[in-house]
């Protein structure tokens, strides 16, 4: 079934430099396993391909049902010295809730309507 990341996972997101990281928290055990193989560094680079002009570092935080991602040279420059577009890696989090993913059917449970 396609649905979009907000409707199993939250997001917070920031900048650091030129850099931003999205973590995303995933409400269940099972869809955080589901994660882990299906959001893959490549998928990221993918769905922020106009963005993140560097490298797509990935961390697993198990204890807390989260991915990291840093978004290398995503700004731009800089959160606050940008001259594209006033990036600021904040945004990147409700950006990357907006991506579309093919979730199977054994997990539509865990799928919110929201």
């Amino acid at each position: 079934m396609k649905i979009t990341l907000h409707q199993i996972a939250h997001a917070r997101s920031g900048d650091k430099g030129a850099h931003s990281n999205v973590g995303l928290m995933f409400t269940s055990q099972e869809l955080y396993e589901w994660a882990k193989i299906n959001i893959s560094t490549s998928v990221i680079k993918q769905h922020f391909k106009s963005i993140a002009k560097g490298e797509i570092l990935r961390y697993e935080m198990d204890n807390l049902l989260a991915l990291n991602f840093i978004l290398g040279d995503s700004l731009g420059g800089g959160g606050s010295e940008s001259l594209i577009n006033d990036a600021q890696g904040k945004t990147h989090g409700q950006a990357l809730l907006l991506m579309e993913v093919d979730l199977p059917d054994n997990l539509s449970q865990f799928v919110s309507s929201k």
